[in-house]
């Protein structure tokens, strides 16, 4: 830590006392030892899935241990409600925590290093306001009160303690130094006044400490040997081993890396709550966000997460991550993962007019193909199924497999027919109902697509188990237009109008009846979807996950260098 010629300090060489690592070798035994410090201010997103896997993972690797603590030290702004959200995501992505902890479970120890800063003359009570402070800054002026005797900040601080000074009138205050290069150094808050219950701590205290003298101390009264964070960081390193160096603690290794960058979103809390609270989108949980709570909704696995976050590595480039890369993982999990079903997004009506009308035929369908241990489940069809409208077409092409006058497919798991003929609706000119016939073949046809039975089978003798379930399917795409969001100056107008699109009226096959909220399927030839909370009785809601193949634009930007 260097200062300025002003401060004519000489720089301070930061390293351990063999006495303090002794100490610290004894206590640990050497042991490799991470924290994951959340604040409780807001829900995760995926960059807290990428600082989860550095920091639970390094300890993991080591043989070490990893601890949650919660940065608790604002009171105004913490809630329950994301203490409890975040221990929750933390055990869904598969981390277990050595210990839980909070910042304010050393209130008191953070208190009395405070009051040995003053003693030493490392820090003062200023009167400045925030305005003042940001001013001087600027102007690299020291503060009117840095030079105060000694014993008259103590006595003041003592009073803020006491609460016998307004909020907002006094500020604990380190004595940096003003003139340095880094104006990380240039006398930090330590403690303000804030006249609020805080929600562990309850109403002992009225004055709290900052970010910049609670997280450093806290890493070093809990042995963290490593202590991994963002770049943006990185200035703060001077501050932090300052302090420790000050007050005679020991310090941990520090070491920085990227941040995560997402194309096509916002990861800022702030812009996060923006869009929550102003009903840009339906709450934390909209799985068009990245935050951690609207990708478990969307249907995305932790393992697909944890796995993305592998890939794109550790380092200190900082770069936009094409979302197609999170999609690869999902889709790759998925496929893998979740059970094959089928259904029809846009149903179009189709009898298979040489059947008799009660008659029901029982197929065998795959549970999943590369998994045979899964076994098989049963498919009713009868006289009239549904098909997607994409499958048929007036004129055939010998590049399409679906439906078309006088050509034959195979309906997915039971036999071939052939199209014999088609209606329109004389007002719009839309096809509404395809006319086929079963038909014996020695070969099957190139074309298998996928079905649903009508609800009219379930009336019949023998296909009562087989009727379909309609359903609202959720398609998603991204949530802003341009990549690089943050470059856009009214990024709210670049929110995409067509982000979220609502398909009613969809069928899918009777075995979605036993399926819960969460359960995720490949709805085969369709896509990954995720059986949402909005579930009913009355209504199978299904968010799409991801499509089944990358999409040619994706695939278009591979290998690209920013």
């Amino acid at each position: 830590v260097t200062f300025s010629e002003k401060d004519g300090r000489p720089p301070m060489h930061i390293a351990n006392t063999q006495a303090v690592l002794d100490a610290y070798l004894r206590r640990t035994k050497g042991k490799v030892m991470t924290r994951f410090p959340p604040e409780p201010n807001g829900y995760l997103h995926i960059g807290h899935a990428k600082a989860m896997f550095i920091d639970f993972g390094m300890a993991e690797r080591y043989d070490g241990h990893c601890c949650l603590r919660y940065d608790d030290t604002n009171p105004t702004a913490e809630k329950d409600e994301y203490i409890e959200h975040i221990q929750e995501i933390v055990q869904w992505m598969g981390w277990k925590p050595f210990k839980i902890t909070y910042s304010s479970d050393y209130f008191q120890e953070l208190y009395e290093l405070a009051v040995e800063l003053i003693v030493n003359g490392h820090a003062y009570v200023c009167h400045q306001t925030g305005d003042e402070i940001s001013e001087y800054r600027q102007l690299k002026k020291d503060s009117p009160w840095r030079n105060r005797p000694i014993a008259e900040s103590l006595k003041l601080f003592e009073d803020m303690r006491l609460g016998l000074v307004d909020e907002g009138a006094a500020t604990l205050r380190m004595k940096g130094d003003m003139q340095n290069e880094n104006f990380n150094m240039y006398d930090l808050i330590a403690y303000r006044i804030k006249f609020a219950e805080h929600p562990k701590a309850g109403d002992r205290w009225c004055i709290y400490p900052s970010y910049d003298f609670t997280h450093c101390i806290v890493d070093s009264l809990e042995d963290i040997s490593h202590s991994l964070c963002t770049l943006e960081f990185e200035p703060r390193r001077a501050s932090y081993y300052w302090l420790l160096e000050v007050l005679d603690l020991y310090k941990p290794v520090v070491w920085e890396y990227s941040r995560l960058n997402i194309t096509n979103t916002v990861l800022s809390k702030r812009k996060l709550n923006k869009l929550v609270t102003d009903g840009y989108v339906s709450g934390w949980d909209d799985p068009r966000l990245l935050t951690l709570s609207g990708l478990r909704r969307r249907g995305a696995t932790p393992e697909a997460i944890n796995n993305f976050c592998r890939d794109i590595g550790i380092s200190r480039n900082i770069s936009d991550i094409p979302y197609h890369k999170l999609e690869h993982h999902m889709r790759t999990h998925l496929e893998e993962a979740a059970e094959r079903r089928l259904g029809v997004v846009c149903p179009l009506k189709v009898t298979i007019e040489n059947m008799a009308a009660d008659e029901v035929v029982t197929c065998k369908a795959k549970r999943h193909p590369g998994k045979p241990e899964l076994g098989t489940y049963d498919l009713g069809i009868g006289n009239v199924v549904y098909i997607e409208e994409s499958d048929f077409r007036e004129e055939d092409h010998k590049t399409y497999y679906g439906l078309a006058p006088g050509k034959m497919v195979m309906l997915r798991y039971a036999f071939a027919v052939k199209c014999v003929g088609f209606e329109k609706d004389d007002i719009s000119g839309k096809v509404t109902l395809v006319r086929c016939e079963r038909v014996e073949v020695a070969k099957p046809p190139k074309g298998v697509i996928h079905w649903v039975a009508s609800e009219a089978i379930a009336k019949k003798a023998g296909g009562e188990r087989f009727g379909p379930i309609r359903a609202e399917i959720r398609m998603y795409e991204s949530l802003f237009t341009t990549e690089n969001v943050a470059e856009v100056e009214d990024w709210l107008a670049d929110l995409n109008p067509g982000s979220l699109q609502v398909v009613q009226g969809c069928m899918l096959s009777a075995p979605f009846r036993s399926a819960n909220v969460g359960d995720k399927f490949q709805v085969e030839r369709v896509g990954y979807f995720c059986v949402d909370p909005d579930t009913s009785e009355d209504k199978v809601v299904l968010n799409r996950i991801c499509s089944l193949k990358e999409s040619t634009q994706a695939k278009g930007v591979k290998g690209k260098k920013k």
